[in-house]
């Protein structure tokens, strides 16, 4: 008979009966417990589980804002409270406080961040801004909500000026753009120009998030791969792919 599938609750409360298992019966022995075995329908499991995971989701649910941004995230009212977007450092950049949200977004939004610092312009603390309350957002600028958007140096691009950038840090945008698939968008391609903006252009559900950023783990891990390595963005075949990607953003505005 096959498996019924689980529930996200489900799901949860079978993560916490496993991480309880696992932390009080040896290696052995855990890799050996009921919690790892397939389980029973009728499975009960312990009070203390069920009322963490409860709080959990009742935590999260009040930091829900009840919409979504303009590309498809769930908007929260506050970071760092144990829901999807924390507080966490941009490496090999002075930007220690970049509140995003965590997984694929973080992944993603980052690299550009250490991108951007490396071949565009050294980046000051508080030139990169993250998640920011929805109250006063309007347009793709709701995207900063959701954690997934940042901000650069703002003081520098302000919201509906265009030419802020000199044609070769253009061109290095350009090419940070295509090798991120076209999963983030540049304000700048938008009707309302925000040269500072930049967030995802694709949903929680999109595969090529997940891709993109699995993709992006591996080369940091990959020695002479990832960001702050030197890329030729002359390249032909690089190029050719950066002004493909321009024309079908900027279309698509």
């Amino acid at each position: 008979m096959p498996s019924t599938p689980l529930s996200r609750r489900g799901f949860l409360l079978r993560a916490a009966a496993v991480g309880a298992a696992a932390a009080v019966l040896p290696h052995s022995q855990a890799l050996a417990s009921p919690a790892y075995a397939a389980e029973p329908r009728d499975y009960a499991f312990p009070k203390a589980v069920r009322e963490g995971v409860a709080r959990a989701e009742a935590r999260n649910q009040r930091l829900l804002a009840g919409a979504r941004s303009t590309n498809g995230w769930a908007m929260e009212t506050a970071a760092d409270q144990g829901g999807s977007i924390a507080t966490r450092p941009v490496p090999g950049t002075p930007v220690t406080d970049l509140q995003i949200r965590l997984g694929a977004p973080e992944v993603v939004l980052v690299h550009l961040v250490r991108r951007f610092h490396y071949e565009i312009a050294a980046l000051r603390p508080g030139e990169v801004v993250g998640w920011t309350p929805q109250k006063g957002l309007r347009g793709q600028a709701r995207n900063l909500a959701s954690g997934t958007a940042v901000r650069i140096r703002p003081g520098h691009y302000p919201p509906g000026t265009k030419g802020g950038y000199f044609p070769l840090e253009l061109a290095v945008l350009r090419d940070v753009l295509a090798e991120l698939d076209g999963v983030v968008r540049w304000g700048g391609d938008d009707r309302n120009v925000d040269e500072a903006l930049l967030y995802l252009a694709v949903g929680p559900d999109d595969p090529r998030l997940a891709a993109v950023a699995e993709r992006l783990r591996v080369r940091e891990m990959t020695a002479g791969a990832g960001a702050g390595v030197l890329v030729d963005i002359h390249d032909k075949r690089r190029r050719a792919a950066a002004d493909a990607l321009a024309r079908r953003q900027r279309n698509a505005s």
